[in-house]
């Protein structure tokens, strides 16, 4: 699936993306790995705490989408029903 990552500066992720292998993958795309080591890593990866802390605006999206029980279990069998659900919880969220 790295080969269908868009081209960008960053990458934002959790403690569970922290692996060697994921990090050089990315460095070879010319992709800056913004991920917190683990607490079992002996030699701590230095990560950028700024730009991590911009990652709770997503994580908080994904919260609001999910309150809306349709999306949550996801209720649509076609993918095109189900985006265009998540498109109407998007609008109505950002709304209100």
């Amino acid at each position: 699936m790295l080969k269908a990552l868009p081209k960008a500066e960053a990458m934002l992720a959790d403690k569970g993306y922290d692996a060697d292998w994921f990090r050089k993958a990315l460095a070879d795309r010319r992709i800056t790995a913004c991920i917190p080591s683990k607490a079992n890593r002996k030699v701590p990866v230095p990560h950028d705490a700024v730009l991590y802390k911009q990652r709770h605006k997503i994580e908080n999206m994904f919260g609001k989408l999910k309150d809306w029980r349709r999306i949550h279990t996801r209720y649509d069998r076609c993918a095109h029903t189900y985006f265009s659900s998540i498109c109407i919880a998007a609008a109505v969220i950002f709304w209100l």
